[in-house]
């Protein structure tokens, strides 16, 4: 990652520019709460400079999206701060995207992405929020329910000016201004700051940890911390080798797709495991330690359509099932799984972006083809893969579980079915729908299609596969 300027804001309540400006605030934050993602920050750099210097190029070659890109986590308590931090996000421009129930991991967690969803948004800054909630149902003790339930009752994440702001920005943007817009930055890093201290005695603490590490770490602290900050690199492989060199905790395997693919598919993420935090508990003043916060990044590749997520998760299944150590049974599993673009493309298995190529005025006048694979060999058009800016559950889960106390350091590897009732329940808290991340794939890869007909005076291009 290269460095960048601190951007100011020209319009006080432009998304983009607002969450670009919260984005480099939250960055610095974690860098001196956490030292240890300054060092991984530093790392994705080298690796990333390594990589591009062997192309011929250097850092400021990278899009500005890349040198920005961040996605963070955190986990809420109840209903209202969902709700709350859902029109936070929306006044920054970032908007529910997928459903994720961590139910089949086993953790009481169910949430949603928020995240920019046009292409000029993701283009200036993709910032996006893995936001969890805890599921009150799925705690097994009735006693760790209520206690829980009746402390964050009294927990107030959003100060009183945050939420004037917020009601503000939403009935009248004209009116704030620049000081607000800084204002808001302050009042927001509140939301997210890691706090040393306990608002419960230690044994209120260990009895909630003892039901379930999250719920601990969800409930007993005055801020919903964020949890990680993650960078994305141009090698993830050379980034986990180069973090277990220089004595990071790194977690033991990579998540996502298999490595040593040509065509880079969805996400693959790695991370140093949790560090154990110094806190001081509520009432006696006793000193302990918390394990919740870590240090990941991330490989991002191309969206895949629902034909290729179909195929990808049929892969990671039996990759399940052979059981031959991970890394094998993957790799060996994933050889299935088309490795060449014009393939992926012809198969409708992953998402383009599709745009007029700058020699395509000097053609002859004879007519033109209506399949985009024709005017592709043409030359008339050009593409490149649209990328993944989302999350896999089962991904996710293998972070989260890697950096839970008391656990082995694996997610328990099982694919199960997302129950409907369980997000349309999340879509009622937030008060709004959440977005498919296909559709939204979809609607970015045909207007870039509808974008070429206009261009070409074409009344429709057809696809394949598609």
């Amino acid at each position: 990652m290269s460095s960048t300027k601190q951007c100011s804001i020209s319009s006080p309540w432009d998304a983009d520019q607002l969450r670009t400006v919260f984005v480099q605030a939250l960055s610095n934050m974690y860098r001196e709460e956490v030292p240890l993602y300054g060092k991984l920050v530093d790392i994705v750099r080298t690796v990333d400079s390594s990589v591009l210097e062997k192309r011929g190029k250097n850092l400021d070659d990278l899009p500005i999206r890349h040198q920005l890109e961040r996605h963070g986590a955190i986990r809420l308590g109840t209903i209202q701060e969902m709700r709350q931090i859902s029109r936070l996000f929306a006044i920054m421009g970032m908007h529910p995207v997928g459903y994720y129930n961590l139910e089949m991991v086993g953790f009481p967690l169910h949430g949603t992405a928020f995240r920019p969803t046009s292409e000029e948004s993701l283009r200036r800054n993709p910032f996006r929020v893995f936001t969890t909630v805890l599921r009150p149902d799925l705690i097994v003790s009735p006693t760790v329910r209520e206690t829980a339930s009746e402390i964050l009752a009294r927990r107030e994440l959003f100060s009183p000016r945050l939420r004037e702001l917020m009601n503000q920005a939403e009935q009248d943007v004209t009116r704030l201004t620049q000081k607000d817009a800084d204002e808001l930055i302050v009042e927001a890093l509140k939301v997210f700051k890691w706090h040393s201290r306990s608002t419960v005695p230690l044994e209120t603490y260990l009895s909630l940890k003892q039901e379930h590490p999250m719920v601990a770490d969800i409930v007993c602290f005055p801020s919903a911390h964020i949890n990680h900050l993650t960078p994305r690199t141009l090698d993830i492989d050379a980034v986990q080798l180069e973090m277990i060199r220089q004595g990071l905790p790194a977690k033991e395997c990579i998540e996502g797709p298999p490595a040593g693919r040509k065509c880079e598919i969805l996400l693959r993420q790695t991370s140093f495991k949790a560090l154990e935090e110094q806190v001081v508990f509520c009432g006696s003043g006793v000193s302990g330690t918390h394990t919740a916060r870590f240090g990941e990044v991330e490989q991002r590749g191309a969206a895949v359509t629902r034909k290729g997520r179909d195929l990808y998760d049929k892969l990671l299944a039996a990759a399940v099932d052979l059981g031959n150590g991970w890394d094998q049974s993957l790799a060996q599993a994933f050889q299935d799984y088309p490795d060449d673009w014009t393939e992926l493309r012809k198969q409708g298995l992953v998402y383009f972006r599709y745009r007029v190529s700058a020699d395509a005025t000097s053609r002859n006048k004879e007519p033109l083809p209506t399949d985009m694979g024709a005017l592709l060999q043409a030359g008339v058009v050009e593409c490149e893969p649209i990328t993944y800016e989302d999350f896999l559950p089962f991904s996710a889960a293998g972070i989260f579980a890697s950096n839970l106390a008391d656990t082995n350091g694996t997610a328990d590897r099982k694919l199960q079915a997302t129950r409907c009732s369980s997000r349309v329940e999340l879509e009622g808290v937030l008060g709004r729908e959440i977005l498919s991340e296909i559709d939204v794939y979809e609607a970015l890869q045909r207007a870039s299609v509808d974008e070429v007909a206009n261009g070409l005076g074409l009344e429709e291009i057809t696809l394949a596969g598609q």
